[in-house]
């Protein structure tokens, strides 16, 4: 390290050394022939004398590097693959109102499908929180009503609500989080409406099927679209 870079390196520590308190100056000749090493030696010694009075944890303050930031715990961090270990890295959410709204309709709809179908449903429900013709909040959306029946068919098919699977309900837990953080919809393609595989819908006349994922198949409203089968 050259004598220069010494300097250098003295100044900024020496502005960081509280404990030091004392102003110094570079010298004290205003003889601008006066020899650059004499001027030198004595910054270096105030440089040694104010570091010896730092305190260490402050010193190590001082010249340890700051941190690399950690990376978001959220949806964007963990891959999607939409399987076991997909749901075990996903975060646990803080409860909210929305997120229990969401992780109702993935359980009682679809606590019986692989999670690519779980995730499904959590896309449906979004989706129709996105559409103009649907309630503009998640919990309006789960449970909207209207001609004598409800739009998810838990909210009003007399059955108790009670959680039975308390397992399921920490997976569909999880699952509303990572969408409500921002997961991508890309399973049903702007699905908006689905049914049992096995049921029979006379609705889905001029709907364009887009997808079949598990025992469900997915809707939206619009031409034919090329149809998607999971």
């Amino acid at each position: 390290m050259t004598s220069l870079t010494s300097w250098m390196g003295g100044i900024a520590l020496l502005a960081l050394a509280h404990a030091a308190q004392a102003e110094t100056r570079v010298s004290q000749s205003n003889d601008p022939t006066a020899a650059i090493d004499t001027n030198l030696a004595t910054l270096l010694g105030t440089e040694r004398a104010a570091l010896g009075a730092i305190d260490t944890g402050r010193f190590a303050e001082l010249v340890t590097p700051p941190a690399a930031p950690v990376a978001a715990s959220g949806a964007g961090a963990v891959p999607l693959t939409y399987d076991a270990a997909w749901v075990q890295a996903l975060p646990t959410a803080a409860p909210s109102a929305q997120l229990d709204c969401l992780t109702k309709a993935i359980y009682f709809e679809s606590r019986g499908e692989p999670i690519k179908g779980q995730a499904a449903v959590a896309e449906v429900v979004l989706n129709r929180v996105d559409a103009p013709q649907f309630p503009k909040t998640i919990c309006g959306v789960v449970n909207q009503r209207g001609g004598g029946s409800c739009q998810f068919s838990f909210i009003c098919d007399g059955l108790s609500d009670a959680v039975g699977d308390r397992n399921a309900w920490a997976v569909a837990q999880k699952i509303a989080s990572a969408f409500l953080e921002g997961a991508p919809r890309d399973l049903t393609q702007g699905a908006t409406y689905f049914h049992a595989a096995g049921a029979r819908s006379g609705w889905t006349a001029g709907f364009a099927k887009t997808a079949r994922i598990g025992q469900h198949v997915f809707y939206r409203k619009g031409r034919a679209i090329v149809t998607a089968m999971n």
